[in-house]
């Protein structure tokens, strides 16, 4: 699949919350939205920024903006907990009310079919000569409506400054 999508609206993936929990979710449900897709994890030092996502969630939700978590724990095991821990935890300490999705691989043989095209479409830092490998939890990539990933930015980069690109994409075709 991964060959052969033009969109990260051509990929479908898990869901873990809100519900039904463990339903095939097709990210095409998410069409005409601009999309922040990020891998999370509830014990990294960057967990905090679950309150930054939330809070560009509920500020840009309503003009078209959608936050993805896909929780990952390939990163000192960071993630260690299973779907239900994830959810509550995420509910419980941050808020969070934007989709999460079952936990995946973001690198490596095992990645999920959507991270490789992310990757692919965004490389990142090295470009191909890095192999567009994810570095650490909360690596951000921000997709405009059309399903195109037009940034990507490192686990440091905090939600709040991505603000100005969400506006500047959401202004697209808001009128």
């Amino acid at each position: 699949m991964v060959e052969t999508a033009n969109t990260v609206f051509d990929f479908e993936a898990e869901t873990l919350a809100p519900a039904p929990d463990g339903q095939p979710k097709k990210l095409a449900d998410y069409g005409g939205k601009v999309l922040l897709i990020v891998n999370t994890a509830s014990q990294c030092g960057f967990t905090p920024q679950y309150a930054g996502l939330e809070k560009l969630y509920r500020s840009y939700k309503d003009r078209g903006l959608v936050v993805l978590g896909f929780p990952c724990n390939q990163f000192g095991a960071q993630e260690p907990g299973a779907a239900a821990e994830i959810g509550a935890f995420c509910e419980q300490n941050y808020g969070v009310s934007f989709p999460v999705f079952a936990k995946i691989e973001v690198n490596g043989a095992n990645a999920h079919p959507l991270y490789r095209y992310l990757k692919r479409e965004k490389p990142g830092l090295f470009g191909p000569f890095g192999g567009g490998a994810i570095k650490w939890n909360f690596t951000k990539f921000l997709v405009n409506r059309d399903g195109r990933v037009v940034a990507r930015y490192g686990s440091a980069t905090k939600p709040e400054s991505l603000a100005s690109d969400i506006e500047r994409l959401l202004k697209e075709k808001e009128g």
